[in-house]
C-alpha cells in the first residue's frame, strides 16, 4: 500500500514535471508565433530596454543637475515605453505567456518539492523549564511605539517577569542594564526593541549561558522573522515565558560588536553616518552617492573571507548566516541561523556597463557571493564606517568580522508562526530527468516502508 501510495505520488510530480517543461515552452513559443518576426525584433528591443533602463539608473545615481534629471526622466520612461509597446502589439499573447509561466512555476516548484534538492535542516529544539527571574528591556520608542500600543509592559509584568523600561529622553547603555540585571539574579534576559538593542543584549546573555527572549517590537524584526517569531503581534512572543523551547542559534561580531543580523561596509554604511541621513533618506543618499560610487569619497575597500580576495567593492554585507539568493521572494530571510558560517556578499559597480550587467548576466562579475566562518575588511585608512544591526557606527581598520557557533540559546513561544518553508529553486536540468523517468523506476528509492 505504502508503495502505491509513493509511486502515485511521484507519478504527479512526474506529470508535473512535464507541464512545467510545456508550459515554459509555450510562454516563449505564443508570443513569438503571434508576433512573427516583428515578436522577436520586439524581444530584441524589450533586452535593449533593460541595459537602457539600468544604464539610466546608473547615471541616475552618479550625475548630478540637470544631467541627472534627465537620467531620471528616461529611467522611467524606457519602462513605462516597453510596457506600452508590448501591450500595444502582443496584448493578449502577453498575457497568455505570463499565465503560461506563473503555471510552468508553480508545477516546476511542486514537481521538485519532496525530491531532496531543496532539504532545509530545521534548528533544533530543547525543552527548557521556564525562567523563574526574567529580566526585559524595552523601548518605549522602537517600532513607533509599540511597547505601549502591545501593552508589553504590563502583560510581562503579569507574567512574572521584571521590566527595565528605557527613558526615552537620554541615552541609556543597556549592555550595562543587562549586566546589571545577571547580576541581580537574572536567569534569562529579553529586549522588546530594534535589532541593535536585541545584538547588544543577546552578546550579554551569551557571554553568561543564559537565555534570551526576543519580543518583535522593532521596526523591521528581520531576526523575529528568521527566528519564525509573530512579527505582527510583540505580545504572543512572550508566551516564551510560560510555554516555550529553546534553540541554540550563532553570533555574529565586528571587532567585537556584536549582531544578530548583519554589519554592512562602503556606500550604504557611510551614508547613514551623516546627520541628515534620519530625516532625509532619499535626499541624503541622492546627495552623498555619486561622489561615493565614482570613489571622490569613502573608503577603498579590500575584503578577504574564503581565500578569496574581494577589491574595491562598493558595497559588502556581512551577515550571521547566508541570506537567500535565488529566490526573489526569499530576499532578506535567512533558512538557519546554526549553520556556523558568515554570508559575504560583496558588490562592484564602476561603470554603465556593469550596472547593466548585474540585470542581464545571471553570474555578474561585479557580485560576489561566498560563505566563510569569517572575514577580514581593510581600508586604505584607519576607520571605517559601518553599519551594525542598523546602527550606525565607525570601527579601527580592519574589521574582523567572525561567528560564533551556538552561542546565544534563544528561548521561543513552542507555538509561532514558524519560518516560511523554502519555495525549491527551479531546475531545469532535473525537471527533464523527472518528466523523463517512466512507471516503477522513478519511485524513490526509500525502502518498502515510507
Amino acid at each position: 500500500m505504502s508503495w502505491d501510495l509513493s509511486e502515485r505520488a511521484y507519478r504527479g510530480q512526474r506529470w508535473a514535471a512535464r507541464t512545467a517543461l510545456a508550459a515554459a515552452g509555450l510562454a516563449v513559443l505564443v508570443p513569438l508565433a503571434y508576433g512573427g518576426v516583428g515578436g522577436v525584433l520586439l524581444l530584441v528591443a524589450g533586452a535593449a530596454g533593460l541595459v537602457l533602463g539600468a544604464v539610466a539608473v546608473w547615471w541616475t545615481l552618479t550625475l548630478r543637475g540637470p544631467l541627472r534629471w534627465a537620467a531620471a526622466v528616461l529611467a522611467v520612461l524606457v519602462p513605462v515605453a516597453l510596457v506600452a509597446l508590448f501591450a500595444a502589439t502582443l496584448f493578449w499573447a502577453l498575457l497568455a505567456s505570463v499565465a503560461l509561466w506563473t503555471l510552468a512555476v508553480w508545477s516546476g516548484r511542486y514537481a521538485l518539492r519532496g525530491t531532496g534538492s531543496t532539504r532545509v535542516r530545521v534548528m533544533r529544539e530543547r525543552k527548557a523549564a521556564p525562567p523563574r527571574r526574567p529580566y526585559l528591556i524595552m523601548n518605549p520608542r522602537s517600532g513607533g511605539g509599540k511597547v505601549v500600543r502591545f501593552e508589553l509592559k504590563e502583560k510581562a509584568e503579569r507574567l512574572g517577569a521584571h521590566v527595565i523600561l528605557l527613558d526615552p529622553d537620554r541615552h541609556e547603555d543597556v549592555t550595562a542594564l543587562a549586566r546589571k540585571a545577571v547580576a541581580e539574579g537574572a536567569d534569562l534576559l529579553g529586549v522588546a526593541g530594534g535589532d541593535g538593542t536585541q545584538a547588544l543584549v543577546a552578546a550579554v546573555a551569551a557571554a553568561y549561558d543564559i537565555p534570551f527572549l526576543v519580543i518583535s517590537a522593532g521596526t523591521r524584526n528581520h531576526f523575529a522573522m528568521d527566528l519564525g517569531l509573530d512579527r505582527d503581534n510583540p505580545a504572543a512572543c512572550l508566551d516564551a515565558l510560560t510555554d516555550g523551547v529553546e534553540v541554540r542559534v550563532d553570533l555574529g561580531f565586528a571587532n567585537g560588536r556584536p549582531f544578530v543580523n548583519n554589519a554592512s561596509f562602503g556606500a550604504y554604511a557611510a551614508i547613514v553616518q551623516s546627520p541628515s541621513y534620519r530625516d532625509d533618506k532619499i535626499g541624503t543618499t541622492l546627495e552623498l552617492l555619486p561622489d561615493l560610487l565614482t570613489r571622490q569619497q569613502g573608503p577603498l575597500l579590500t575584503v578577504r573571507a574564503a581565500g578569496r580576495t574581494l577589491d574595491a567593492p562598493h558595497a559588502v554585507l556581512v551577515s550571521n548566516n547566508p541570506y537567500r539568493t535565488d529566490d526573489p521572494f526569499g530576499l532578506g530571510r535567512r533558512d538557519r541561523l546554526d549553520a556556523a558560517v558568515l554570508g559575504v556578499l560583496g558588490i562592484r559597480v564602476d561603470s554603465a556597463a556593469e550596472a547593466a550587467a548585474l540585470i542581464l548576466d545571471p553570474a555578474p562579475r561585479g557580485l560576489t557571493i561566498l560563505t566563510a566562518p569569517d572575514a577580514v575588511i581593510e581600508a586604505d585608512r584607519a576607520e571605517i564606517e559601518a553599519g551594525i544591526d542598523g546602527e550606525a557606527l565607525v570601527l579601527p581598520a580592519p574589521v574582523h568580522c567572525r561567528i560564533t557557533p551556538g552561542a546565544l540559546r534563544v528561548r521561543v513561544p513552542r507555538k509561532r508562526p514558524g519560518v516560511p518553508p523554502r519555495a525549491p529553486r527551479l531546475d531545469w536540468r532535473r525537471l527533464r530527468k523527472l518528466a523523463a523517468t517512466v512507471g516503477r523506476t522513478a519511485v524513490h528509492r526509500r525502502g518498502p516502508f515510507l
